[in-house]
Parts: C-alpha cells; structure tokens; sequence
C-alpha cells in the first residue's frame, strides 16, 4: 500500500500545512534563541573574564609604579594568574575558540593589544563549597606585553530551559491555532462532501430534495448555484418526457390507423409485409422511447429479493418454451425499481436467446456488490465489439432485419437502467466460450 504524505482532503491538507508552517517557524525560533542564548552565555563568561584580566594589568601596573625594584609582589588572587609563561592547566580540558574569539574582542574594544588569546572548559562543574553550580568553569589565558594572565570564569547551561520552553510553547501554539482551523475546515468541508454525493447522484431521479445551503458564503453560494442547475436539468428532463409521450403518442395513432386501413388489402403477400413493416416501425419507436426514458421511471426505489425476481422471469420464458435455467443465485436484496430493473434483465435474456442459443441466470456478491449474471453459449464477442455493442443500435449481428435481432437497443436501455439504479453493466467473454452480461448493483443495508 502506497504512504501518501499530503492528505486529499481540504480539511487534512489545511491541517497539515498550518502545522508544518508551524513545526518550521518554531524551528527558525528555537534556532535564533539558541544563538541568543549562546551570545549571552558568552557575554557573560567573556565579560567577566575581561573584567578580571583588566583588574590584574591594573593592580600590577600600579605595585609595579609603587615599587620599580620589583620587592613587592601582587597579592595572590585564586582566579587570576600572572606571570611570564602560562600556567599548566590539568587533563581533560576542552577548548573553546568561539569563547576566545570574544575575549579577544573585548579586549580590542579596550585598546588592549592581545597577542594571543585562548579559553578552555575545566572537566569539573564549578561548585561553592560542597554544591555544585549548573554550568561549567573556564579559564582563559591572554597574552599582553609578554605576561600571562590566566583568569577563572564560569558558563551557564546551554538549552535545557529554553528546550522545555520551545516545547511547551509549541504545543499551545498547536492547541491555539489548529483546533480553530480544523473546526472551520470541517464546517467548509461537511456541506461540500454533501454536495459531492448530491452531484454523483443520478439526475434523471425527480424526487431529490434541494441541498441545505449551509458553510461559509462561498460554500453557501456554490450549493445555491448547484440547487439551481438541479433544478433546471429537472425541469429539461420533464419537459423530454413530455415531449417523448407526445411523440409516442402522435406516432401510435396514425400506425394503428394505418394497421387497420392494410387489413382491407386484398393482395395477401402485399398484406403481410405492410403488417411486417408496421410492427418494426412500432416496435423501434417503443424502444427509442425506452431508451430515452430509462433511468427515469416515476416509481421509488424498494427492496427486491432478487432470487423472486430471478425466478419469476425464468419461469415465464420457460413457459413460452424459451431455454432459460438459473444456476446459483445468493439470497441478497437490492433497493431499486422493480419495473425497471425487470426490463433490464428480459433485454440481456432476449439478447442471449438471440445469439447464444440459450440463457442461464444467476446471482452471486462480493465486497458489498452484487453481480446478476446472464450467460449464454454463443460464440462470443472481440474486444472491439464487446465495447461498443452496448451502444444505440449497435448489434452484434450486423444486418437491420428484427427478425434477427433488434434494432440495437436493448443492451443500451439496460445499461441506462443500471447506471440509473446506480451501477453499471459490464460485458465479457467466457473462457469456456459464450458471453456474460453483468449488472453490478450495490447490496442493500437492509438485507
């Protein structure tokens, strides 16, 4: 399974940018801090240390004016050391040049010529007596006009407090600014995803209700535009179906006029083959109606058992002498229109019964989907006839003659009818040979 790092939702990626945004300004933070803290803890060891080694040059400078003979020494301080080598410092020690680069710069602001400068952190904390200070004891030794001074100092600790503090820090920042974000992200993304399931539904159902417009404005407006276009795709399809009945209607009468007006012909052959013509006619206008309207029957959707439905339509054909059996058909329910749905199994049945002979039903789930298959034994159809045989009057035998099969409607209207349920019908060939019409509809929670 692929990691994807960037979420897909606007409330997952709204999310995760403010809180790398966040995560990056704390670090830029911590890393200013840091060098702050640093500069100060320097400015304090440094500082102190060029204090002591400015107080050493100037009581020396004064005893030596007191006395030029030199009899008299300077009083020993334990934190400063003069003398004409360095003193030897004990094992262990560590250097550090950043603090040597400073007091080199102190003394330089004093007009004091320094030749050489360094600092080193003794191995032991400092301490008072029997405690122990936080912090580490530094000696820094300055070379000036060829004497030694070596004076004692002391650095703080480096970034424990201002760690827990950053830390805590952070994390109100979190609790501050993403709870509000997520909140106003969820209160954006709920009406959308209402509306996204809204737009995947089928158009030709007329008893959707108007979506709440609710969420920001922008949010709101959209839903608004939305509910309008519904509205208007509502209004066309009614204004089809009327038209449709209109036609069908207009077209019917003047046929069956002229049905009765062929029965007065004398000449029997001329008789049958105007009779002929008059049924395909009549039969290709009831499919193009079908077809135009399927998907939109103005009947609800309800629980189907499909193993009633299977068998009734089974039996029917075998009562009409058809070779129709059923194989295994799963006890599961369905929630689509009964009519509907029947239409579009007797179109797979006739299509089977047309070119493969025979036809054999089942039904059968998985992964909450079910699957009524319609099998036949013909001999089968190729990968480019396979997709565009469901297709308006598109056929898999290539002539127009009804008498060998229709006028290429059927597996359209029974795809219409599956998507408008809300599957899909699929068709592919068997490894055996012969062909399976599939419509896939999703399992109803209620079986």
């Amino acid at each position: 399974m692929r990691f994807r790092l960037w979420p897909r939702s606007l409330v997952g990626q709204l999310v995760f940018a403010v809180a790398v945004m966040l995560f990056v300004a704390q670090a830029i933070n911590f890393a200013l801090l840091v060098r702050g803290q640093k500069q100060q803890l320097l400015a304090h060891g440094g500082g102190m240390a060029v204090a002591r080694i400015i107080d050493a040059m100037d009581r020396r400078q004064r005893e030596l004016l007191e006395t030029p003979d030199g009899s008299h020494r300077m009083r020993q301080n334990p934190r400063v050391k003069v003398g004409p080598l360095p003193p030897p410092l004990p094992d262990g020690v560590v250097a550090l040049p950043s603090l040597a680069k400073y007091v080199r710069s102190l003394l330089a602001e004093a007009d004091i010529p320094a030749q050489q400068v360094s600092a080193w952190a003794l191995p032991q904390p400092p301490r008072i007596g029997r405690t122990r200070l936080p912090g580490r004891t530094v000696v820094v030794i300055a070379r000036v006009d060829g004497q030694f001074y070596a004076v004692r100092s002391r650095l703080g600790m480096e970034g424990f407090r201002l760690q827990g503090f950053l830390f805590w820090q952070t994390l109100s920042l979190y609790l501050l600014l993403l709870v509000p974000i997520m909140l106003i992200a969820w209160r954006a993304a709920a009406p959308l995803r209402d509306l996204t399931r809204a737009a995947r539904a089928n158009p030709a159902l007329r008893d959707t209700e108007p979506l709440p417009e609710a969420g920001p404005s922008d949010v709101r407006d959209l839903i608004g535009a939305f509910n309008a276009y519904r509205a208007r795709i509502a209004t066309m399809l009614s204004d089809k179906d009327r038209m449709l009945g209109a036609v069908g209607h207009d077209l019917r009468t003047p046929l069956a006029s002229l049905r009765v007006r062929v029965e007065q012909v004398d000449d029997e052959r001329l008789r049958d083959k105007m009779i002929a013509s008059i049924e395909e006619m009549t039969a290709m206008l009831t499919d193009i109606l079908a077809l135009a309207r399927a998907g939109a029957g103005a009947d609800r959707q309800e629980q189907l058992e499909l193993p009633a439905i299977i068998s009734e339509l089974a039996a029917d054909y075998r009562e009409r002498g058809k070779d129709v059996s059923m194989a295994e058909v799963a006890d599961v329910t369905v929630r689509a229109r009964a009519m509907l749905l029947r239409r579009a199994l007797r179109n797979l049945i006739e299509n089977a019964l047309a070119y493969g002979v025979r036809a054999r039903l089942s039904v059968v789930t998985a992964e909450g989907r079910v699957r009524i298959v319609v099998s036949d034994e013909g001999p089968g159809m190729t990968e480019e006839q396979l997709a565009t045989l469901i297709e308006p009057f598109a056929r898999g035998e290539q002539s127009r003659n009804r008498a060998t099969g229709g006028a290429g409607l059927g597996l359209s209207i029974a795809r219409d009818i599956a998507v408008g349920e809300g599957g899909l019908l699929t068709l592919s060939n068997r490894a055996g040979g012969g062909l399976d019409a599939v419509i896939v509809l999703p399992v109803s929670i209620e079986s």
